[in-house]
């Protein structure tokens, strides 16, 4: 029990922390609303402990004996971030009876935890961290992976929540917009730190 105390601590203060995912589904809220952002956030707290078991049940070896696969993931998750910072900072809300983007429905979300430099770490951090290869595997990769989908819920929904907040403070097209740009700068920040060589 006390180890599952310390896994939700790790997810909490990873899961609750700015990042990409929770900077888009915060813009999110702001731009579609609650009910369009739902099956994002679904996407990142489902998507996630996917990966978590995933990562926890092989492919980690895979990146032990090619680590240029890893190096590949990684330079494709820095190019797909910048891609969704320009779309972000481009789109705008129905405030003003128009709309020029979608939210990411769940398979998008889902599938934007492989592309992802801080899920990677966060995956890659817990496995090597509160595994121990002398027990069973399975059970253990499987209950880091429970604990991040209890954690991610909460955590996805909080930022959700900031948006949906936000929403009501920006009152015209060009408020919308100047948070948009801020918000893809700050996406376009998170990503700096994972472009830097290991």
């Amino acid at each position: 029990m006390e180890l599952v105390f310390t896994i939700a601590l790790f997810a909490f203060s990873a899961g609750i922390t700015p990042g990409p995912n929770n900077i888009m589904l915060m813009t999110s809220g702001v731009n579609f609303g609650i009910k369009r952002s739902m099956p994002h956030l679904l996407g990142i707290i489902i998507g996630f402990p996917s990966m978590v078991v995933a990562i926890g049940l092989g492919l980690s070896a895979v990146f032990q004996a090619y680590p240029m696969t890893h190096q590949v993931i990684k330079v494709a998750g820095i190019i797909y971030l910048l891609y969704l910072s320009w779309r972000i900072a481009n789109s705008s809300s129905n405030l003003e009876g128009k709309q020029t983007a979608k939210p990411f429905n769940f398979f998008q979300a889902a599938a934007f935890q492989w592309v992802n430099p801080k899920g990677w770490i966060m995956a890659v951090g817990a496995i090597a961290t509160f595994t121990d290869i002398s027990h069973a595997l399975i059970p253990q990769v499987l209950t880091i992976a429970v604990v991040f989908f209890m954690v991610a819920l909460p955590c996805a929904s909080i930022w959700l929540s900031f948006g949906i907040g936000l929403k009501k403070l920006l009152k015209n097209e060009r408020q919308q917009r100047i948070f948009n740009i801020s918000m893809a700068l700050l996406l376009v920040l998170s990503i700096i730190q994972m472009a830097l060589p290991d």
